[in-house]
């Protein structure tokens, strides 16, 4: 029979869920309806609404891992290392929306897919550092060893971002420039559908690491009783053994 306090909480999460709801169909109406199409890529601009947000969800979320892995490494806090295991899987699903919607944009900007753009390898490596991160979590079980090695990961992958954030600047790569230095570059109608757009994806990424951390920390709690329970049948079992000797 659940508390007040988690019913308090699974409140707070279904109304956070509704509103990122009812979020999303306001900015995908402001992004295809009320912004206008671009003039020079045309409907294909309208990935940058995704694109762009997804990109500064993703490194919210990885950031958070990092700090809760730092946190885990120094106390050893078991709520931190769900922390940081939550927001490593949801910065994967955000990069890998960039990952998708990257590729769709450049085909129209470039002309092909992929091409060996310096911010397109580093969000690459960005993203294959946080799949290692999972894959290690998963093949290596709930150990001591595993969660350190996966808190290396998750800051060391961090150290990524500021690279993928300026290598437009410091290699001179040609990722597209919707919005320029001096100005936004984009009508107002666009920014506006750029902010909702922003707004919604953050909603959306704080209401996934929620739900994952409330999943986490019923499995570390789930583990916590389980080893209870074991200790007490062990010791059930010598005082047995003891008696009928």
């Amino acid at each position: 029979m659940g508390t007040s306090s988690d019913k308090s909480r699974f409140d707070w999460l279904v109304a956070w869920a509704a509103v990122t709801a009812v979020g999303m169909c306001v900015a995908l109406y402001l992004v295809f309806a009320y912004a206008p199409v671009e003039a020079t890529m045309g409907i294909v601009q309208k990935i940058f609404y995704f694109h762009v947000p997804s990109a500064i969800a993703a490194y919210v979320a990885f950031t958070v891992s990092c700090v809760a892995s730092a946190v885990y490494l120094v106390r050893g806090n078991a709520r931190a290392d769900v922390w940081a295991r939550a927001g490593a899987e949801v910065g994967v699903i955000f990069c890998t929306m960039v990952l998708i919607s990257g590729p769709l944009w450049g085909r129209k900007a470039w002309g092909a897919f992929w091409t060996g753009e310096p911010r397109l390898m580093l969000t690459l490596v960005l993203w294959l550092t946080f799949v290692a991160y999972l894959v290690v979590r998963r093949v290596g079980g709930p150990g001591e060893m595993t969660r350190r090695i996966c808190a290396a990961l998750a800051i060391l992958g961090v150290v990524d971002i500021p690279l993928v954030r300026y290598s437009v600047q410091r290699w001179r790569g040609n990722h597209p420039r919707v919005i320029t230095k001096g100005g936004s570059g984009i009508s107002d109608e666009m920014e506006v559908a750029l902010l909702a757009a922003f707004v919604v994806t953050l909603l959306l990424m704080v209401c996934l690491m929620a739900v994952r951390v409330r999943i986490g920390s019923a499995e570390v709690e789930s583990d916590v009783l389980h080893r209870r329970l074991a200790r007490v049948r062990r010791r059930q079992d010598a005082l047995a053994r003891g008696s009928l000797n």
